[in-house]
């Protein structure tokens, strides 16, 4: 117990006698363990992360938001018919569609776009997967597929935050060729 207690005193008196105060910091005993190459002040404006001699920046994070600024949805409506997909429906949209449909779309979708995936098969979910293949899906516009994709509707929940802009008309443009090479 005594032991204790004297470390307490001698570190008391230590810590008492040494001379450092908030703008010099821990200088004397513990300054080849604690020397950080710091500026003199460090606040908002000289922050350590903004080095103008850094000459370079880590790229953002994934789950920022986009410097162009939040996409907004007026009225669906219009957004259904007069959305124009700026993605050509060549082979390399399709294939970027099938890969974004595969990891995002299929657990409830299913494979063949037939509403019939996991999430249907679990006998979980009470309301029915849409069958994409249905004649009423493909009527809809690729507005409607995207703005769904996006932003959600009635029972879809919105995939905006994982699927991108350039990967749900991706996707829209894979739905679309989907649909024409196997009709029903």
């Amino acid at each position: 117990m005594v032991k204790p207690l004297l470390g307490v005193i001698v570190l008391s008196v230590a810590t008492m006698m040494a001379p450092t105060t908030p703008s010099t910091g821990c200088r004397n005993a513990v300054q080849a363990h604690t020397d950080l190459a710091y500026p003199k002040t460090r606040d908002m404006r000289t922050s350590i992360a903004l080095l103008s001699q850094r000459g370079w920046y880590r790229a953002p994070d994934s789950a920022s938001v986009p410097v162009t600024g939040r996409e907004v949805l007026g009225d669906p409506a219009t957004f259904d018919v007069t959305f124009v997909n700026p993605h050509a429906r060549d082979a390399a949209s399709v294939a970027r569609g099938a890969a974004v449909y595969a990891r995002v779309c299929t657990p409830c979708h299913g494979t063949a776009l037939d509403g019939n995936g996991p999430v249907w098969q679990s006998k979980k979910f009470l309301v029915p997967i849409p069958n994409l293949m249905l004649p009423t899906t493909r009527a809809r516009t690729d507005g409607f597929i995207y703005r769904y994709i996006r932003f959600g509707g009635a029972v879809m929940p919105s995939y905006g935050a994982q699927v991108t802009r350039e990967e749900a008309c991706d996707v829209v443009n894979y739905v679309r060729d989907h649909q024409e090479k196997n009709p029903q």
